[in-house]
């Protein structure tokens, strides 16, 4: 551990020996071997672990040829199942995102990739060893109805989203569209990050884009810094539940940023605290070293309780979005008031608590506190 911060909740023996690894800075082994790290593992507990921080590709990597008497057979089988599995399902995102971007392109709609292979080749210069889910693709809000009109009339569907009032474009900052036959999720983003946080310009970082070298047809994505910054606060709003968005800032750190954009970036959107939190938390459980131009930023008060929060969500395997303190925790003061006053904004529970006409839609904003009241009164009953 790095001495600079301490670790001051207890540690399973599979998270320990899942951390060790990860830490470790050899690309495909460990060495050298501490066998004491691999005696008396629940093997069930630690593929648990692999696959929920989504790190079975560097984790299999590293163990696949150890002695079976250090890990056993099946465990190497299963890591190998998955880490096949995420190359294939790497492969076809490469595929949908250059066609996608090349379907974008035709009908002059500009976009970046957020999220998917094209960053898992950028930090680790290897799609396989990241894994997602699904696209991720930001562009600029006035081109969301054409983009949306693109994926439905190339066989994606839409989540079913609430409409009230256009409740959705003043809480969401992005739309899921899935494509049956596919199997491949793509998210549409108007904004990085929900409302009300600030942020920079689709403009400005279509400014600092670049091209990637994963596609033959253009795919862009995000600058080095305004990805560092991205993913410091989509991490950080996650609560860093999953170790693979750490990794992710690790490697980033290992690979090179240009430090003083990063501080520039980081204070101006108000991440600084989010970005000591996420140093933090990769220094701690990682051993990265931290730049000494930001490392002010570890001994912010602030930065330091939210690594201690995300910490439990680490260890407990906690999904965030059952902390509502902690999300509330992230925003400035002009956010929180920002978001209290959202909180009388019509929902779409509100319609489906009350039926009204579209015509007296109106009346729902008079109305919510008592549907609201109505509705938590039901639940507790």
């Amino acid at each position: 551990m790095n001495n600079n911060f301490s670790l001051q909740e207890p540690l399973s023996k599979e998270l320990e020996l899942l951390l060790v690894i990860l830490r470790d800075r050899n690309e495909d082994s460990i060495y050298p071997i501490n066998s004491e790290l691999f005696t008396n593992i629940n093997w069930k507990l630690f593929i648990q672990l692999v696959r929920h921080h989504r790190v079975y590709p560097l984790i299999y990597l590293k163990l696949r040829n150890l002695d079976e008497n250090i890990v056993p057979p099946n465990v190497i089988k299963t890591l190998h199942q998955e880490y096949k599995k995420n190359i294939f399902q790497m492969l076809n995102l490469s595929v949908e995102m250059q066609q996608v971007s090349k379907l974008f392109a035709e009908n002059r709609i500009l976009l970046l990739f957020l999220k998917g292979p094209v960053i898992a080749n950028d930090i680790y210069g290897d799609i396989s060893l990241r894994t997602s889910k699904d696209l991720d693709i930001l562009i600029s809000r006035t081109d969301l109805k054409r983009a949306e009109e693109l994926l439905l009339n190339n066989g994606y569907e839409r989540e079913n989203t609430p409409f009230l009032l256009n409740e959705w474009k003043r809480r969401k900052h992005h739309l899921a569209y899935f494509h049956p036959i596919k199997r491949i999720q793509i998210e549409i983003h108007w904004r990085l990050h929900p409302p009300p946080t600030k942020e920079p310009t689709f403009d400005h970082l279509w400014e600092r884009k670049r091209i990637s070298t994963l596609t033959t047809y253009p795919v862009y994505f995000l600058g080095k810094e305004d990805l560092f910054s991205y993913l410091v606060s989509h991490g950080a709003r996650h609560g860093w539940f999953r170790l693979r968005w750490l990794t992710d800032i690790d490697q980033m750190i290992k690979n090179g940023l240009n430090i003083e954009k990063v501080n520039l970036l980081l204070n101006k959107y108000q991440y600084h605290y989010m970005g000591g939190q996420a140093l933090i938390l990769a220094s701690l459980l990682l051993n990265t070293p931290i730049p000494n131009k930001i490392k002010q930023l570890t001994e912010k008060s602030r930065s330091k309780k939210l690594a201690k929060i995300s910490i439990k969500f680490i260890i407990n395997m906690c999904e965030f979005q059952y902390q509502k303190d902690y999300f509330f925790s992230l925003k400035s003061n002009s956010q929180k008031f920002i978001t209290i006053l959202l909180l009388f904004y019509p929902s779409s529970a509100d319609s489906e608590t009350l039926k009204l006409p579209k015509l007296l839609h109106f009346l729902y904003f008079p109305l919510r506190p008592f549907l609201w009241t109505w509705r938590k009164t039901r639940k507790s009953s």
